[in-house]
């Protein structure tokens, strides 16, 4: 027979931050979807908006978990709660991520420190702390919730974009130092996604018809589902040699 691709997560565990809503919980959704369990890092562990019952529903086992990831302590012991009711983790997607907007001349110190923190230092840390233990498992995969902003420039928005290229930038180095462990680490970088961050923004109709005419190839607004179709793909043994990459979700903005 030939030996096809899989991409059934069945029998794995998986941890989302930033699990309760828009691309966090699509991305708990489809891992759960392919077989994992799945544990969610909630900032607040008791308003998961109903993702544990739907994971459970499709027999499953879900965690909700009290994690907010700026507070590493609490992140690093919501981790090892998994590692101790589950026995392993073996997906980890570093979902959180945000920022502020404003011109490079006048952003503030502390909202620089805010999106640095939020989206590197928060990624970095709990990659290192939850691949200590895939290191030691000699299994693993960890998808990076980047953004194609850290490919381009966007007025206004100079810090989020260098704190994404960070983590694009991250991703490899982890890649390249934890490969030999046959732990992989990747990337995955949305255009503007349908949720409920983007929807004002998207609300005016010129802002939308300026990221529609920038969506390249596609021409339209993408769906959390094809965000969360990426994660599963690259946490998946179909994507066993893909490592260090970066997978741009952008309906060709990037191209242009």
């Amino acid at each position: 027979m030939t030996d096809l691709p899989s991409f059934d997560l069945s029998g794995r565990t998986a941890l989302v931050t930033g699990a309760a809503r828009g691309l966090g919980r699509a991305i708990a959704l489809a891992l759960a979807d392919a077989g994992a369990d799945v544990a969610l890092g909630l900032r607040d562990a008791h308003a998961d908006g109903g993702l544990a019952g739907e994971i459970e529903a499709m027999g499953r086992r879900a965690l909700a978990l009290q994690m907010d990831v700026l507070d590493l302590r609490q992140a690093y012991g919501a981790a090892d709660r998994i590692i101790a009711e589950w026995g392993k983790i073996d997906i980890l997607v570093n979902n959180v991520g945000g920022g502020t907007e404003g011109p490079v001349e006048a952003f503030p110190e502390e909202d620089f420190d805010f999106t640095i923190n939020l989206n590197v230092k928060s990624t970095f840390f709990l990659s290192q702390h939850v691949g200590r233990h895939m290191i030691a498992r000699r299994s693993g995969t960890i998808v990076n919730m980047g953004s194609q902003a850290g490919a381009i420039a966007l007025p206004g928005e100079a810090i989020y974009c260098l704190s994404k290229a960070a983590v694009s930038h991250m991703t490899k180095c982890f890649a390249v130092e934890w490969g030999k462990h046959n732990v992989r680490v990747n990337c995955v970088a949305p255009t503007f996604i349908r949720t409920d961050g983007t929807a004002e923004a998207l609300s005016d109709p010129a802002f939308r018809a300026d990221v529609v005419e920038r969506i390249a190839g596609l021409h339209r607004i993408g769906e959390p589902k094809e965000v969360a179709g990426a994660v599963v793909f690259l946490a998946s043994d179909a994507a066993s040699m893909i490592t260090g990459h970066t997978l741009m979700v952008d309906g060709g903005w990037t191209s242009r």
